[in-house]
């Protein structure tokens, strides 16, 4: 069977991924109606952290990687888009407005390691900033310029977080994660007990009931520990060609979840600026594969 064909429970499994990757910025609303987003940040990673730490073995890189992964990860990520999403941007547009770390990367790779930027890529680049710019201009109560800056800035992170593992290229993906939080976990409890403060730490964690930590278990165990390593688990077995690609399914999913699940409104301005920023990634994903195949 050719490489690039997927058996259908491969193809289900991948789908399943995604679709969690996705609706998870439901899951991250629910929480951050019970708790505070740092708080909410730290108890993630924490749970990320142990106990697998305790059956996985530390990766072959450079605790300084090791650091700089989790903190870009850990604070940078996922500190800024829960604090983002804590009444300043909705669930949907942030699934969207997150995947321009496609294009940070880029960018830190150009001036990190001197690649250079093919036309195709400003293409796609221009596409995605349209509509972004399409967001700015009906940012409203449900999505502020300062939500969205912050996603931004989470994008950012991101792609910082990729340039580093790049860098360490670990040969364990998930055992990165798993140790990198522990460089997470101790900022994360810094930052929620200056900025959110003792008092609001304890008023959440008694009101905590099962729905709450589920939420938390979600974003540590399903998201985290079980997305990485199924995704590693396909990516190990197919081509990157052939995984790689229905990692755009993740805003559909999250804009989708949205609506039905949060009814969060999908008007025009709205659909348009998911279609720009989607052509975008899908350009900059699939072009080089598109010529090579025409070639």
């Amino acid at each position: 069977m050719p490489a690039a064909i997927m058996p259908l429970r491969h193809f289900l499994l991948a789908l399943a991924v995604v679709a969690i990757w996705g609706t998870n910025f439901v899951v991250i609303k629910f929480a951050l109606g019970h708790l505070p987003p740092l708080l909410f940040a730290a108890l993630r990673f924490g749970l990320v952290l142990f106990p697998a730490l305790f059956f996985l073995a530390r990766p072959a890189v450079p605790l300084g990687n090791l650091a700089l992964y989790g903190l870009l990860i850990g604070v940078g990520q996922f500190g800024l888009l829960y604090v983002a999403m804590y009444g300043h941007i909705s669930p949907g547009l942030a699934s969207l407005v997150i995947q321009v770390q496609v294009f940070f990367t880029i960018g830190l790779s150009m001036r990190l390691a001197g690649e250079r930027v093919r036309m195709f890529q400003w293409f796609a680049l221009l596409l995605a900033s349209a509509g972004i710019a399409i967001i700015i201009l009906h940012t409203d109560g449900s999505t502020t310029p300062l939500g969205l800056l912050l996603v931004l800035l989470a994008a950012l992170a991101w792609a910082g977080g990729n340039i580093a593992a790049k860098q360490g290229a670990p040969a364990n993906i998930l055992a990165y994660v798993v140790w990198s939080s522990a460089f997470a976990v101790p900022p994360l409890i810094a930052l929620s007990l200056w900025v959110e403060g003792r008092e609001a730490i304890s008023a959440a964690l008694r009101a905590a009931d099962a729905a709450t930590w589920a939420a938390v278990a979600w974003q540590s165990w399903g998201n985290s520990l079980f997305g990485y390593a199924a995704w590693g688990w396909l990516l190990a077995r197919h081509p990157a060609a052939t995984i790689t690609p229905l990692a755009l399914l993740v805003p559909v999913f999250g804009m989708g979840g949205a609506a039905l699940m949060l009814n969060e409104a999908l008007p025009p301005w709205k659909l348009a600026a998911a279609a720009l920023v989607m052509a975008g990634l899908a350009i900059n994903l699939l072009w080089p594969r598109l010529r090579a195949a025409l070639a």
